[in-house]
């Protein structure tokens, strides 16, 4: 059988193929297509094996099977091909036919989705001696890795394998490696808020390689809910078409492209509303107007437009203030306000803890959404939990339709709530657990929960910072001045007798 810890450690030896000659941030895309395509081509291996035998070698009735199949390859584009060409020269060309040769018999599932990747770059690999150096020890890398159904036990482990990587990714990309991985953990914290169930859409609009998505997808069992994605970044988009696909979400529809500028969430010409929202947006966005400024035109006196204003957004998504250029946080949280479901839509998003306090237009925004009665919680989250920055999060959680009027405040980020680690804190399931059951329960919880009501944040003028409704100040124990003054005694009259003693001693010894 084959094992994740056999499948992460092939991953992991074929990194060091890479390390030192390309950044991580870069070689995990060819790491992670070569997966997919052994993936891909032991499945099919063992099903026309298994038809081959049904049928008793007849051919046609084979490629018929064959093509009914939940994807197709040919031979050309095996990874067997490939190894079996991994001395020619050309072999980063013959790679990426393969996997344009997938691309094209796959087009309902897999369109563009190599588009950004190139195992012929002489960027990436160099010149052609050693570019074909790099290729054939990554393909010998996954030659002995068995992938076929039978091998793997169950379905999840080729998807867990894959989601383990970019993680490790993740960590070793640094400050990049949140741009497309949202801790393990927290993802969970955040589909268990939301509650994602049957016939449902969840929607992220900043999913990166889909684990937030995949998360809330888990939580129905039935896996009867349409997954719906967006992801700027063409290779994180490629990730994340790849990581639905190897954990069975073959129906899942992710687009590439500006969700902002560009969303394409449409449906008759309108924002498709969707029955959960779960985002890790990319923290205090900077430009985030950039795309609607391009496109802008000149005013009336024929000037070009420089400031973003509600009314370039044909969607009518800031109508409740335009958030400032240099931070993009609330103009991901009105995108996705809009695109939620009226009936009783759930939505969770993960922030720095600036848009709790900021002034100016974020504070006009944020005393709407309290007055419209949408925001429904506030989670403080321990700091260093991120990859790429050590500040501490906070989870907003969103209803629509509510018919409570208050705000409940948790605080989870003090000691005990959290597992220390070297480079990184991490949420326990204890933790977890902890934070949605009090959430569910809305019960004020000493210096860890409580529930304020609308009027008392009107009279913190709308200010959201959780310390203004958790005390977590920690009385320290009165100090006994007697007592004191009794040890500074007692030590001085010991410190006397020593000092008398060693006088003593000295004197012995003539000095």
């Amino acid at each position: 059988m084959t094992t994740k810890s056999d499948i992460e450690k092939v991953l992991w030896s074929a990194c060091d193929s890479f390390r030192g000659k390309i950044d991580s941030s870069r070689y995990k895309d060819y790491i992670l297509t070569m997966l997919f395509v052994k993936y891909l081509s032991d499945v099919s291996k063992e099903k026309r094996a298994k038809y081959m035998e049904q049928y008793d070698g007849d051919e046609q009735r084979v490629e018929r099977a064959m093509s009914r199949e939940r994807f197709n390859i040919t031979a050309e584009s095996t990874f067997d091909y490939l190894y079996e060409n991994r001395n020619e020269l050309d072999i980063g060309v013959k790679i990426n036919v393969a996997l344009s040769k997938i691309e094209e018999l796959n087009s309902g599932k897999l369109t563009n989705v190599f588009r950004a990747i190139d195992f012929n770059s002489q960027v990436d690999f160099g010149e052609v001696k050693e570019k074909n150096a790099i290729l054939k020890n990554l393909l010998q890398d996954f030659a002995e890795l068995d992938l076929r159904t039978s091998e793997l036990g169950t379905s999840d482990i080729i998807g867990d394998a894959y989601e383990y990587m970019i993680a490790k990714f993740a960590s070793d990309a640094g400050k990049k490696g949140g741009e497309f991985f949202t801790p393990s953990q927290v993802s969970e914290l955040v589909s268990q808020l939301v509650e994602p169930k049957e016939n449902e859409r969840i929607y992220d609009p900043t999913c990166g390689s889909g684990g937030l998505l995949l998360k809330s997808y888990k939580k129905v069992q039935s896996g009867k809910a349409a997954v719906y994605g967006q992801e700027k970044n063409a290779q994180t988009w490629a990730l994340c078409v790849m990581n639905m696909f190897l954990h069975g979400v073959d129906d899942a529809k992710i687009w590439n492209g500006d969700t902002l500028s560009n969303p394409q969430n449409i449906e008759d010409d309108k924002l498709m509303k969707f029955q959960c929202v779960v985002a890790n947006p990319p923290f205090s966005l900077d430009k985030w107007d950039s795309g609607f400024l391009a496109d802008a035109g000149l005013d009336a006196k024929g000037k070009r437009i420089e400031k973003m204003t509600a009314s370039l957004d044909k969607w009518k998504r800031f109508e409740l203030g335009v958030p400032p250029t240099s931070k993009g946080d609330y103009a991901f949280v009105l995108h996705m306000l809009n695109s939620l479901d009226d009936a009783g839509g759930r939505m969770a998003v993960i922030l720095p803890h600036g848009v709790l306090f900021r002034g100016a237009s974020e504070g006009k925004i944020r005393k709407q959404l309290v007055e419209l009665n949408m925001l429904d919680a506030v989670i403080g989250l321990p700091a260093n939990l991120f990859y790429g920055t050590g500040i501490p999060a906070c989870v907003l959680v969103f209803k629509k339709g509510r018919t409570n009027d208050d705000v409940f405040f948790i605080d989870a980020s003090g000691e005990g709530n959290y597992e220390k680690g070297k480079n990184q804190n991490l949420l326990r399931d204890s933790d977890i657990a902890k934070i949605v059951s009090t959430y569910k329960t809305r019960e004020n919880v000493d210096k860890y929960a409580y529930k304020a009501t609308r009027e008392e944040i009107r009279e913190n003028d709308y200010n959201l910072n959780i310390p203004r409704y958790v005390d977590t100040f920690e009385e320290e124990e009165l100090v006994d001045i007697e007592e004191v003054k009794k040890n500074i005694a007692d030590i001085e009259t010991e410190l006397a007798e020593v000092q008398k003693k060693m006088k003593g001693y000295l004197e012995e010894l003539g000095l």
